[in-house]
């Protein structure tokens, strides 16, 4: 007897492809935002380019109500399982598909064929398949792409990343750099094509990068929203010099030379009018934990584009590890923004300095 899966208001059959309940919440997030997207335009026409068991598209069709959706995977031999979980999507509002996603994305562009949702959900660098999601979104449609590359945006492989039109190097904020880099990709290559991207939510779980981005009629690429993120390894300072003054690029406190990784997008991880909506949805629906995320992300959206790890600051100001909630509280009482991050549990986003959280932890720790 074949044995069933279920996932939020699905049933499916795994049987051999991959699928990582763990990452629940990746696909939640891409349900949410396709809801608004379905509520908001009246339309939703999907295209999941790597289906697997078919899992998203199943999703988007019962609980974003999507009209059409084309269910693809590049693996022949998980034909079967995907046709079978389809099943339940009426004949006329599906198509399944076996090919590359290169392959499908120029079949699809060449007849003039556009999505109002794209979603590539692929392994390794999500940078690789930007200029495919950009053929086959419609404007005003929806991307949402992955990288699983650590390596590369961690600063372990910075000539590999070169590779992907940027050079990021090691720091403790480097989660956050994946996604920014990513987005940076994005952004740039859309602008190539006299588009821009509009960040909708961008998600960093487990070991991976995942962001949803709106395509826009017009470039939004500045030197304010795209470039380079610096860290001083001496004493935790980070900055973010200008493009006219990168060869100046030195720390505000020990005026020591920054560590430079990008460019990048610097500008907003999130959209908080879409993250109100796709919270209303979520409350609506129960999905607490979900709830949970969303409201953090909200929180975080317009503090700077790194964070400060209690590991980090613990050993720097060489204390035990400071307690967060205290540390925010505090750091909030002496007039500095500051909130938790989606992105690490264990870490804080503020405009505060280095010096200036050492000294409260300090001070915390003593008391």
């Amino acid at each position: 007897m074949v044995q069933l899966v279920e996932e939020r208001s699905i049933q499916f059959q795994v049987d051999g492809g991959f699928y990582r309940a763990h990452s629940r919440i990746v696909r939640d997030l891409g349900v949410l935002a396709a809801a608004v997207y379905r509520q908001n335009q009246g339309q939703l026409r999907v295209l999941d380019g790597l289906s697997a068991t078919g899992v998203r598209s199943l999703r988007y069709y019962q609980e974003a109500q999507a009209d059409w959706v084309w269910a693809n995977e590049g693996n022949p031999d998980l034909l079967e399982t995907l046709t079978t979980n389809l099943r339940r999507i009426p004949a006329a509002q599906r198509c399944i598909s076996v090919l590359s996603l290169r392959q499908l994305c120029l079949e699809r562009s060449l007849m003039g064929d556009r999505y109002d949702l794209v979603d590539f959900d692929a392994f390794g660098s999500g940078s690789a398949f930007v200029q495919d999601a950009l053929t086959v979104t419609t404007l005003d449609g929806l991307m949402y792409l992955t990288s699983t590359d650590g390596r590369t945006y961690s600063g372990r492989e910075p000539q590999r990343a070169l590779r992907q039109g940027a050079y990021g190097r090691s720091h403790p904020a480097v989660q956050e750099q994946g996604l920014r880099l990513l987005l940076g990709s994005l952004a740039q290559q859309a602008a190539q094509r006299n588009f821009g991207i509009e960040p909708i939510f961008s998600l960093f779980w487990g070991d991976t990068c995942r962001i949803m981005a709106r395509l826009t009629r017009k470039p939004i690429l500045t030197e304010t929203n795209y470039g380079f993120l610096g860290y001083c390894h001496h004493c935790g300072t980070y900055g973010l010099p200008t493009w006219r003054k990168l060869s100046q690029a030195t720390c505000a406190h020990d005026d020591l030379p920054l560590t430079l990784s990008g460019p990048m997008w610097l500008g907003k991880l999130h959209h908080p009018d879409y993250l109100r909506q796709m919270l209303a949805i979520a409350q609506r629906w129960h999905w607490q934990d979900v709830v949970k995320v969303l409201e953090t992300m909200a929180l975080e959206n317009d503090l700077p584009p790194y964070f400060f790890p209690l590991k980090e600051i613990g050993a720097r100001a060489k204390i035990d590890l400071p307690k967060l909630d205290s540390l925010l509280n505090s750091l909030q009482a002496q007039g500095f923004q500051a909130s938790r991050t989606h992105i690490n549990p264990q870490a804080l986003k503020t405009d505060a300095p280095m010096e200036k959280i050492k000294a409260i932890a300090t001070q915390l720790g003593a008391s």
